[in-house]
């Protein structure tokens, strides 16, 4: 089922000849972004901030947690606020390929077939519940998440820029889900989890609730342009990271091909997207360079939903899979560090 969200206005700041002004700093435009999302999910800065950086990595996010805590809400907060055309897919176990990507309908008109988009086609694409629908379906993401294109009856269309997935997904154990082909989890550079909120929060969620000014997303005003965004996302991946921490990144990903309790470690995709996601960090804290902790504040949720660990009766095991990255983090030195090599 596609719910079709009100588009949102012209943001501040964008000209209508096409050109951009920047009356602030960047840096200060995703604080903003960031604060705004909060005010849509009190209590979760720090995932917000994790999830503005994939997005501004130009990466696909993949939200997974239980009912009810929040998931669709940020991501219809976060397509609000970074502007550009936003649709919306409910994953339903009657979900076709075609709902997704558009397919051929004939025009009696013309006397031939054509072309109906799908919601594919949008800037920032929320697919809801993305494990309630069939493999097949699954599937029909696939190239779009890699390649930023899909194919339809033997011809290959662009998506537009930017082009981003945010994904909801349910626990596995939840009735009616299929988990997640291992190829389509790698293509997520994010995976993040919101949790419950705190006492303090949800009493105050609550309040605002019961005083009628809970916000909702679909009335926040854009931070910035599709434009904009995207001009931040290209000079995001130009922040300098140095040979050490390339060195790092490739030492940790080799070890976790090696490790003896995994049986899937982290491919060079996931090496790439971990660079790119520590490049968006320090933009994001208005440097030009890579530092360690920006590269370990996004370890957890770049790499550990790439790997695959068995428990005793053959069935994927999330937790081994987590204590064995945290493991691996936790004996290879960081450049800089006591123990490093130079």
């Amino acid at each position: 089922m596609l719910n079709r969200e009100p588009q949102p206005q012209e943001t501040p700041g964008h000209r209508p000849n096409g050109t951009e002004e920047w009356p602030e700093p960047k840096q200060a435009l995703i604080a903003r972004l960031e604060a705004r999302a909060e005010s849509v999910l009190l209590g979760k800065r720090e995932t917000i901030g994790l999830a503005a950086a994939a997005m501004l990595a130009g990466g696909h996010i993949l939200l997974e947690d239980v009912p009810g805590v929040g998931k669709t809400l940020l991501a219809r907060a976060l397509a609000r606020l970074t502007g550009g055309r936003f649709q919306r897919i409910q994953f339903t176990s009657d979900l076709l390929p075609a709902d997704v990507t558009g397919g051929s309908v004939w025009d009696g008109r013309a006397g031939e077939f054509i072309y109906r988009e799908g919601p594919i086609m949008a800037n920032i694409v929320l697919a809801d519940e993305i494990n309630r629908t069939s493999p097949r379906t699954q599937s029909a993401l696939l190239e779009a998440m890699e390649e930023r294109c899909v194919t339809v009856d033997g011809t290959t269309r662009r998506l537009p820029e930017p082009w981003l997935l945010i994904a909801t997904q349910n626990p596995l154990d939840d009735e009616g889900t299929h988990p997640l082909p291992e190829a389509q989890m790698d293509r997520f550079m994010m995976r993040l989890s919101i949790g419950y909120p705190d006492s303090r929060d949800e009493v105050r969620m609550l309040e605002m609730m019961a005083a009628g000014e809970q916000r909702q997303p679909e009335l926040l005003r854009p931070v910035v342009s599709a434009r904009q965004w995207q001009a931040m996302a290209e000079e995001s991946r130009t922040v300098h990271c140095s040979p050490e921490l390339l060195a790092y990144i490739v030492r940790v990903v080799q070890a976790t091909r090696m490790a003896p309790e995994l049986t899937l470690g982290a491919s060079p995709r996931a090496s790439r997207d971990w660079l790119r996601a520590g490049q968006a960090m320090a933009y994001a804290a208005g440097r030009d360079y890579v530092l360690p902790d920006d590269l370990k504040a996004v370890a957890a949720a770049v790499l550990a939903h790439r790997l695959c660990a068995r428990d005793g009766y053959g069935q994927p095991d999330p937790a081994a899979a987590a204590g064995a990255l945290f493991r691996i983090l936790g004996s290879v030195p960081v450049p800089g560090s006591r123990g490093a090599k130079p």
